[in-house]
């Protein structure tokens, strides 16, 4: 099975979910370094569908930035919100894990044993 982690190695969550995909047996893992690498608008529409949860629910609210621009507050529509992660990645909550069984936002990183 593949899974696809939409990683940021600066994060302790998100290089625990790698580890423990590197180690699950027959799992080839393809890294995507989202803030280099960030997927498109409909992407993240799609993984956020998949994973039962809104693009307010992937947002780092916490961010700096996000309060900055407002993101926090509940006027603001999905796509604004999408509009916005898509323009600064940092905002993309991570890790995203995507397998043939799903899709998790993996805080905490245990969740990712769901879809594996």
């Amino acid at each position: 099975m593949q899974a696809i982690i939409y990683h940021n190695p600066r994060c302790g969550t998100s290089r625990k979910t790698l580890e423990i995909l590197e180690k699950a047996p027959a799992i080839a893992v393809r890294v995507i370094e989202y803030l280099n690498d960030t997927p498109t608008k409909a992407k993240l529409k799609e993984l956020y569908k998949k994973a039962g949860i809104t693009a307010r629910d992937g947002l780092r609210s916490k961010e700096p930035l996000a309060k900055e621009l407002g993101l926090n507050d509940p006027d603001i529509s999905d796509d604004q919100i999408l509009d916005a992660m898509i323009k600064n990645p940092i905002l993309i909550n991570r890790p995203i894990v995507e397998t043939k069984n799903g899709v998790r936002l993996c805080r905490p990183q245990d969740l990712v044993k769901e879809i594996i």
